[in-house]
């Protein structure tokens, strides 16, 4: 493994250890008695210091280090916690964030670096002036007699596990030794708790020691799949496994004296070896198996691109077969149809990722919101193992930050006023995220004032954005969709968070521009929710292929409710629009070659083809006149370019089986909704 390998390892793990800190920290400010908690922060900030320093990163190194202090010193009793420490922490953890982010982009720390080292010197002031107790020094090595005393023998007795010392050599050659040791270290720890090391990881890290250290591991795995672990790493020439019995003699066990006993040396092993995962702990023996491997995300997007093309060229395929009425390709064709088909599901679930992966650094967000604002709420997160295309993943954190700033600055009311109002001192803010059909809805709602329909008419009669009689007919679902108009705000005066009019507009525009649909419900003094629904992915998608005047159009399917033929004898105008009424409901029409600048009126025919939509912020029903319905087709989404990206009404383009270019139709923004 060369050094960008290593590099790229490491800025992997560390931003997802960084990532892990965050949620335990506040998990930490709510019990700050949870030694569960401590010790889990104690073990990522040690294996983060112990990353850091073997790939030559002091800065980061120092502070994970004083962290480590700091919370040995609480959960050893010698330092309490208090509010300030959980902000001073949190700050270190956006220092470390910035500094890997450095590291990504220049491949060095470069001026956060000292930052770093300054804040670590901050918290050893603080940790000397503040400790009620001296913290003593601990001795640098421990034997397993040591480990009896303690009662690790006692404690992995009881939930069925066992203790072993570890006898490792690294390869003379190998250039890093530190990191194969701290590598040997992690992929244990994937299957039990390494107790001790002799000599101390400290002295590994800074590759402190010759060829060869000694660890004490505890584990419910069996020797033989601890073998395999090790065999699997390589820049290993020796290793060897001895289980030890806590009720043998204590100088059988005793580390620092040579044992008598001959054992096997195990040689490396070449071959690769797909290994159990097991994360385990001594307070849980849940074991939870997955065989992974990282991917760079590029690699993804080629793959699905090359899928795309496939589609394309299997449809291409159909339609020549079609036309020359070739029988015998069909039963190929559909076996090629299944295999794509197969290979497409594939791929779309390779790129999909958990919504947590945006929703996780929310409860960090909404805590600091919550203490610049004077403001108590919690958030909950539910459904977060829910699954979107990494392409719709990465474009929908700024919207939600948007929607969980209003609903703080907006939403919720001080805690005086909740008081008052006969509601809890703390507010409620809920993500829920779920799947339906080929969709993901999220919602976001909060429990605070709500939104006033009369003050949005108020507001928008004053901004001349509708007159006083449009407001006094307008139905309260179409005043709150208004929320949604450019430079349209409520708030009183202007704060670092609202007041400019820059909102919800733009989470409804970015919602729009990856085919979803977004929609608010509010009650005064009960709350306001906003739904989110998002297509599954933005790289194949079913479509409808439609046909105005000469040019074939698409629509993703996600947006079409229904297909209808309607008898021009049963439409009408009202007050200027044509509509027509289908199972009872009034449903207004709109002429597509009109919206799209066509030439020319509505074709005079007796009957014409209609696209039943939903769109706008209200999710209304509309109904769009087409020339002709062609039918459903896979079609693969490709962008229109910078020039063409800002076309209102067009969300991207499509290749069809005829080889031609069809224009991909955003039927939210293809007319005034």
């Amino acid at each position: 493994m060369d050094m960008s390998e290593y590099l790229s390892a490491f800025l992997d793990e560390s931003s997802d250890q960084l990532e892990q800190l965050n949620d335990l920290i506040l998990l930490l400010e709510k019990d700050p008695q949870s030694r569960d908690t401590v010790n889990e922060i104690f073990r990522i900030a040690h294996t983060l210091k112990g990353m850091a320093a073997a790939m030559g990163y002091e800065g980061i190194a120092n502070l994970t280090h004083a962290l480590e202090d700091m919370l040995d010193m609480v959960r050893n009793g010698e330092y309490q916690l208090r509010v300030e420490d959980i902000d001073l922490i949190f700050k270190c953890l956006d220092l470390l964030s910035a500094a890997v982010g450095e590291i990504r982009e220049k491949g060095n720390e470069g001026e956060m670096g000292r930052q770093l080292s300054e804040m670590a010197k901050r918290i050893k002031s603080k940790l000397a002036h503040g400790s009620a107790i001296q913290k003593k020094e601990e001795s640098a090595e421990i034997d397993a007699w040591d480990a009896l005393e303690h009662g690790w023998f006692d404690k992995a007795r009881e939930q069925g596990l066992d203790v072993y010392k570890i006898t490792i050599k690294i390869a003379s050659d190998c250039a890093l030794k530190s990191a194969r040791a701290f590598l040997v270290l992690t992929r244990l720890e994937e299957a039990g708790e390494v107790i001790k090391t002799q000599p101390s990881v400290e002295d590994l890290e800074r590759e402190n020691f010759g060829d060869g250290f000694v660890l004490y591991f505890i584990t419910k795995e069996p020797k033989e799949e601890i073998e395999k672990i090790l065999s699997s790493i390589s820049d290993i020439s020796l290793f060897c496994v001895e289980l030890i019995d806590a009720d043998e003699d204590s100088s059988k066990s005793k580390p620092n004296e040579q044992n008598q006993e001959e054992f096997e040396v195990k040689p490396q092993i070449k071959d690769n070896v797909k290994m159990n995962r097991i994360n385990e702990s001594l307070n849980s023996i849940k074991q939870q198996q997955t065989t992974t491997v990282r991917v760079d995300i590029g690699r993804l997007d080629k793959l699905m691109n090359l899928v795309g093309e496939l589609v394309i060229g299997r449809a291409r395929i159909e339609r020549l077969a079609a036309e020359a009425g070739l029988s015998e390709f069909e039963e190929p064709l559909l076996q090629l149809g299944r295999i794509s088909t197969e290979i497409q599901e594939i791929v779309t679930k390779l790129r999909m990722v958990p919504v947590a992966y945006v929703f996780d650094r929310f409860p960090r967000m909404v805590r600091d919101l919550c203490r610049n604002l004077g403001k108590e709420a919690e958030l909950f997160i539910e459904g977060s193992e829910t699954e979107l295309d990494r392409t719709v993943i990465d474009e929908i954190g700024d919207p939600m930050i948007h929607l969980l700033r209003n609903a703080l600055d907006h939403g919720i009311e001080t805690p005086q006023e909740r008081i008052s109002k006969g509601k809890p001192r703390k507010g409620s803010i809920t993500i829920a995220a779920f799947q339906e059909g080929n969709s993901v809805l999220i919602e976001v709602m909060d429990d605070g004032r709500g939104i006033d329909p009369g003050e949005i008419k108020k507001k928008a009669v004053e901004k001349g954005v509708i007159t006083k009689e449009e407001a006094e007919f307008m139905p309260e679902d179409e005043a709150l969709a208004l929320v949604c108009l450019p430079g349209f705000s409520t708030s009183e005066k202007v704060t670092d968070l609202s007041g400019r009019g820059v909102g919800m507009d733009v989470v409804k525009n970015k919602v729009e521009s990856l085919g979803g649909q977004f929609h608010i419900t509010s009650k005064v003094d009960e709350g306001t929710k906003v739904t989110i629904k998002l297509p599954l992915t933005l790289a194949i998608v079913l479509a409808l292929l439609i046909r105005i005047g000469d040019e074939t159009y698409a629509i993703s399917l996600e947006n079409v409710e229904e297909t209808l033929l309607v008898d021009k004898s049963d439409t009408k105008y009202v007050h200027g629009s044509l509509v027509t009424t289908v199972r009872g409901e009034i449903l207004s029409l709109h002429n597509l070659k009109t919206l799209l600048n066509y030439p020319g009126e509505l074709d005079d025919k007796e009957e014409f083809p209609v696209v039943v939509v939903r769109v706008g912020a209200s999710g209304k029903r509309r109904g769009l006149i087409v020339d002709e319905l062609i039918g459903q087709q896979d079609i693969v989404i490709k962008p229109l370019g910078k020039l063409l990206s800002k076309v209102r009404g067009m969300a991207g383009a499509t290749i069809l089986g005829d080889g031609k270019v069809a224009l991909i139709l955003d039927v939210a923004g293809v007319g005034n909704w």
